[in-house]
């Protein structure tokens, strides 16, 4: 199986940065690493998604030219860098893997979340 743990979340000041991390256990075979989110009162939306390689990169409209998802296949870690942080960012942030393209929608495998806010 799978685990995934999340790690980097915290409070930040609108405009401000910060970057995820969530590592895989042990050795996975998952071609595709993503994040969702959900904000209070929201459902589980889809943030970003990479491919094994960095080929294939996915992202919600609401984060393009601000967020950039990496992955560090050796370490079996992907990265969220976070910038220009709005409120609306704000939100308990979920790693995801999976084998197949069906992580743009409903991946497999999820981590514990890692909260974020950011205050205005």
């Amino acid at each position: 199986q799978v685990q995934l743990v999340e790690s980097g979340g915290g409070l930040v000041q609108a405009g401000g940065s910060l970057r995820l991390s969530c590592a895989a256990s042990g050795r996975t075979f998952s071609s595709y690493m993503g994040w969702f989110r959900q904000a209070p009162g929201k459902e589980r939306e889809f943030v970003a998604l990479t491919s094994r390689n960095g080929g294939t990169i996915d992202y919600a409209d609401s984060v393009k030219g601000r967020f950039t998802i990496s992955r560090d296949n050796s370490k079996n870690t992907v990265y969220l860098q976070m910038n220009s942080l709005k409120p609306e960012d704000t939100a308990v942030y979920y790693c995801t893997a999976d084998a197949t393209f069906r992580i743009r929608t409903t991946p497999l495998y999820w981590g514990q979340g890692t909260q974020v806010t950011v205050s205005s």
